[in-house]
C-alpha cells in the first residue's frame, strides 16, 4: 500500500491524517471535500511503531507539502499530528484536530463503556466475541484484521449521533499497527510526555468535537486549555466521534474547517 494520496492540484497546504490507528482512508471524504478550497495530502500510515508512524508522517510531508501546512488529524491522527507538530515546528502552521482521543489517561476509562452501552444486546455480545478474538494470540492476522474491522463497524455505530448514509472508504485494517502504534501513543500518554510536548507547540491549535462523542471533550479541552499557548476548543452539538458522517452536524463541521484552512 502506498503511503500517499492527493487531492486537488497542488500547492498542497493541508493534510488530512485518519486514525486507528491502522485504519487508512477514513478520511478520504474530508480530504475530498476540502481538495475544492485548496491541494490536500492524505497520508496513510503504514509503519508498525508509533515513532516509525511519527517519522513516516514527518517524511511525507517534508517531501511533498507545500510547508507550513496546515495538518487535520482525526481520532488517533490528533496524537499523532499533535507530536509532529511539537517535533518539527517549521513544517506546520495549524493543527487542527478532530473528534481527538483524551490526553490524560483519566478521561479514557468511560470510552469502552459508553459504546458498549449504546448497542444492542446482540452487538454488545458480539463485540466481546470480537475483542476476544483480537486479544487471542490463537488467532491468526487475517482473522484479527477481519474482526478489528467488524468492531470499528459496531464502535462507529455507537459513536455517530444520527449517521447519514455511509460506506466505509477504509482501505485495509491492520490489528498489528493497531497493537503496536497505541501501545507506543499510550504509554507517551500515561507518562505525561504527550502533554509535555505540547509546551513546544508554537502555532495555533483548534479542537473540534462533538457533544456526544465517547471521547469527552472534557479530555481534550481541560489538558490543553492549560498547556497549548494558542488554543481554541469547538463543540458541535448533535455530533459524534466523524462529524462529516453526521447529519445534523455535517454542514456546520465543514463550514468549521474550511474557515480555519483559508
Amino acid at each position: 500500500m502506498k503511503n500517499l494520496r492527493t487531492y486537488g492540484s497542488p500547492p498542497y497546504t493541508v493534510a488530512v491524517i485518519h486514525g486507528g490507528p491502522g485504519a487508512p482512508g477514513e478520511v478520504a471524504p474530508v480530504a475530498r471535500e476540502l481538495s475544492s478550497l485548496v491541494g490536500v495530502l492524505e497520508p496513510l500510515q503504514t509503519r508498525n511503531s508509533f515513532e516509525g508512524q511519527v517519522a513516516e508522517l514527518h517524511d511525507v510531508l517534508a517531501e511533498n507539502a507545500d510547508s507550513p501546512v496546515t495538518l487535520i488529524g482525526h481520532s488517533w491522527g490528533t496524537f499523532l499530528s499533535f507530536v509532529v507538530t511539537a517535533r518539527y515546528p517549521s513544517l506546520i502552521k495549524k493543527l487542527v484536530m478532530v473528534g481527538g482521543g483524551p490526553f490524560e489517561e483519566k478521561y479514557a476509562d468511560n470510552i469502552n463503556p459508553d459504546r458498549m452501552s449504546r448497542l444492542s444486546e446482540s452487538e454488545r455480545i458480539e463485540a466481546i466475541k470480537l475483542i476476544e478474538i483480537i486479544n487471542d494470540s490463537v488467532h491468526n492476522y487475517r482473522d484479527k484484521n477481519k474482526s478489528m474491522a467488524r468492531l470499528s463497524a459496531l464502535f462507529a455505530r455507537a459513536d455517530t449521533y444520527e449517521p447519514l448514509p455511509q460506506k466505509s472508504e477504509v482501505i485495509e485494517f491492520s490489528e498489528e499497527i493497531n497493537r503496536r502504534v497505541w501501545a507506543g501513543a499510550k504509554k507517551l500518554r500515561t507518562s505525561g510526555e504527550l502533554l509535555e510536548l505540547g509546551k513546544k507547540i508554537r502555532c495555533p491549535v483548534v479542537a473540534i468535537h462533538g457533544d456526544y462523542d465517547p471521547h469527552l471533550a472534557e479530555g481534550v479541552k481541560e489538558p490543553l486549555s492549560r498547556t497549548l499557548r494558542d488554543f481554541r476548543f469547538i463543540l458541535l452539538e448533535k455530533c459524534g466521534h466523524y462529524p462529516w458522517l453526521e447529519r445534523y452536524a455535517r454542514d456546520e463541521f465543514y463550514r468549521v474547517l474550511k474557515r480555519e484552512i483559508a
